[in-house]
């Protein structure tokens, strides 16, 4: 009853406005055409958060032509059913859980029902101005002793069939599965489109040592100094756009922050090298130096793998020996470390077979080298490890693009990691006071002359 008293309510003062709606003696829509016939009371229903109302308003008219309602652009009504503030709660709630639990979180704070496909289609709407958002947007400039950090990193999300990338697409069609019900070791199912991921922070340095990092002894453990933290952390996420247009929104999100580079810039990376030639092809397009570092935890990953082709399974001896040649890496030693275990493999007369996670780590140590100078990064209080981006691919898109059971379509897919991206960001409110005047301009004031919605003389 409550809601129903409020949309009559609103409903009423609709009507008033209606009454005393002014008549323009002037109205010319985009085309040129003149509207010189003028009606009252055309209606048309709008959904609103406290229940379905009827607005009525002056209609101008010309044969042939569509009718021009000034005071749809005057109250910026949607042009579907549903109105700014149900577009804004299903804008709100689609991102955090299931489309089905944002229905249910929409009808119980409105009492409205809107269909899953409805849904869908209004989360797909008011994401459309994420770009243009952000193209505008002003950043406080970074602090004078603040580094700047660049992230990326790729999430496979599990999508429909027609929204496959034609080579994922292709792999899956012509796959053969040896069971029928399950699959085998290293086959895959060809379902997945992968999501590129951006991160762009500030952080104070914090100069540190080796021995910060991984603590020897007792003493080092208790005087270890913590790393810097990160802030003003921005994300952005795509599944239809590739790394190479993801990458540069990076950048364009690093230069609103810092445009007169003054600051250091550090790209933070897991190996991936089709990223970092990303990363070192814009940075030489827009002339800039970026110092591209790899994950220490990504190196320290490889000597585990590579640990037990040299020690048996449970070895303590095992754990001491990873402690050792990670301390060596953060040292500036990686093309020794690779060399030594390429040796001791060798000394244990070990086959190719057996031998391969050792020679892979020892590969990797050395591809990436250049990538590997921690004893600068360290001393200049730079971070070397990727938690930020790793974190970003869980809470950003793993959290909702993985609920159990879901597909996604390519539109709904690249809304809600939009909105996300958003709701992470803290710039939501902002960007939806963005999108109605977007909204206004696209869906009104381009239907009149000049781009102006006129107003009584």
């Amino acid at each position: 009853m409550a809601v129903s008293c409020c949309a009559a309510c609103f409903e009423d003062s609709l009507d008033l406005r209606a009454v005393r709606e002014p008549r323009l003696d002037v109205v010319i829509g985009s085309d040129g055409a003149r509207r010189p016939n003028v009606e009252r009371s055309h209606e048309r229903a709008l959904q609103t958060v406290v229940g379905e109302v009827r607005v009525s308003r002056i209609a101008y008219r010309a044969r042939g032509q569509e009718n021009l309602y000034v005071a749809d652009g005057a109250l910026n009504l949607p042009e579907e059913k549903p109105s700014h503030g149900l577009r804004r709660l299903a804008a709100i709630e689609s991102p955090r859980g299931s489309f089905e639990d944002a229905q249910a979180a929409i009808g119980r704070q409105t009492g409205q029902r809107l269909g899953k496909r409805q849904l869908r289609e209004l989360v797909v709407r008011a994401a459309v101005d994420f770009d243009s958002f952000y193209e505008q947007r002003q950043h406080t400039a970074v602090e004078e002793q603040d580094v700047v950090i660049l992230s990326c990193d790729a999430k496979g999300v599990v999508m429909r069939a027609e929204a496959l990338r034609e080579q994922t697409k292709k792999q899956a069609k012509d796959a053969e599965q040896k069971l029928k019900t399950r699959l085998s070791k290293g086959e895959k199912r060809g379902r997945k489109r992968m999501a590129e991921i951006c991160a762009v922070y500030e952080l104070s340095p914090v100069k540190r040592t080796a021995a910060d990092i991984l603590p020897a002894t007792d003493q080092e453990r208790e005087s270890a100094r913590e790393g810097p933290k990160a802030k003003n952390k921005w994300l952005t996420a795509s599944v239809t756009d590739d790394a190479a247009i993801v990458i540069a929104q990076m950048f364009d999100e690093a230069q609103r922050r810092d445009p007169e580079r003054k600051r250091p810039w550090v790209a933070l990376v897991d190996g991936n090298n089709h990223q970092i030639d990303r990363i070192k092809t814009e940075a030489r397009k827009r002339k800039l130096t970026v110092t591209i570092l790899v994950d220490f935890v990504h190196v320290m990953e490889y000597l585990w793998d590579a640990v037990w082709c040299l020690f048996e399974e449970g070895d303590p001896a095992a754990e001491r020996w990873v402690q050792e040649k990670s301390r060596a890496v953060l040292d500036g030693q990686a093309s020794t470390v690779a060399a030594s275990i390429r040796r001791k493999a060798t000394r244990l007369h070990l086959d190719p077979a057996k031998r391969k996670n050792a020679d892979t780590c020892a590969d990797y140590l050395l591809s990436k080298s250049r990538y590997l100078d921690y004893p600068t990064a360290l001393s200049n209080g730079w971070p070397i490890a990727t938690g930020v981006i790793e974190g970003a691919c869980r809470h950003l898109v793993k959290d909702r693009m993985d609920i159990t059971g879901a597909r996604w379509g390519l539109d709904s897919a690249e809304a809600v990691l939009k909105l996300r991206a958003l709701h992470n960001n803290g710039e939501f409110a902002d960007y939806w006071r963005y999108h109605r005047a977007q909204e206004r301009r696209r869906v009104h004031e381009s239907r009149y002359a000049h781009g102006v919605i006129p107003r009584p003389a």
